[in-house]
């Protein structure tokens, strides 16, 4: 098996081309704004987004097509994508501004993705625990809580504590 590099512009452009197809076994398009949004997050920020896995046959092969527009195939051989549909069809769609088709309709991918937002947070929450490992694991339980059956007013104060750090027996402090 041998390894290549391709660019993200390389592999969209073989969609767009019809050189590189869908095997039949391929399940459907399934991936929602969101996950198109952090894929898009992470090829930013150069965080690794897996391996594309291609097979390059002259035999006849059961097709399907792809989630968005593709060229007739020019070329006798077909190269196949047998891992990486999601996202090639996500970047192929967004990159083209085409959209796909999810269960017989065309939609656009719609996401909103800000690239002025900073790379770290602005505010760093401290918290100095009292060393008081007895009264931390209360507050753990019931923080976590097992109960199915908790009234609407038990899951809201369980809410607030969580977001209100201030209300447990710890100390919390904001620096710049």
């Amino acid at each position: 098996m041998a390894k290549a590099e391709a660019s993200v512009e390389e592999l969209v452009s073989m969609i767009e081309r019809g050189e590189l197809r869908l095997p039949e076994m391929q399940r459907q398009y399934v991936w929602r704004s969101t996950r198109v949004r952090d894929l898009l997050d992470s090829l930013y920020r150069g965080y690794p987004s897996g391996a594309i896995l291609l097979w390059e046959t002259d035999e006849a092969v059961p097709l399907q097509d792809f989630a968005v527009n593709q060229n007739t195939n020019p070329y006798q051989s077909t190269r196949l994508l047998l891992d990486g549909q999601q996202r090639l069809t996500s970047l192929s769609a967004v990159i083209r501004g085409e959209p796909v088709s999810v269960r017989g309709r065309r939609r656009p991918i719609d996401l909103l993705f800000n690239l002025e937002h900073p790379d770290q947070l602005a505010v760093v929450t401290e918290v100095e625990e009292n060393g008081d490992d007895e009264d931390d694991a209360d507050d753990d339980s019931e923080l976590i809580g097992d109960e199915t059956d908790s009234t609407e007013d038990e899951l809201l104060k369980r809410f607030n504590k969580i977001l209100n750090p201030c209300s447990l027996s710890r100390k919390s402090s904001l620096t710049h």
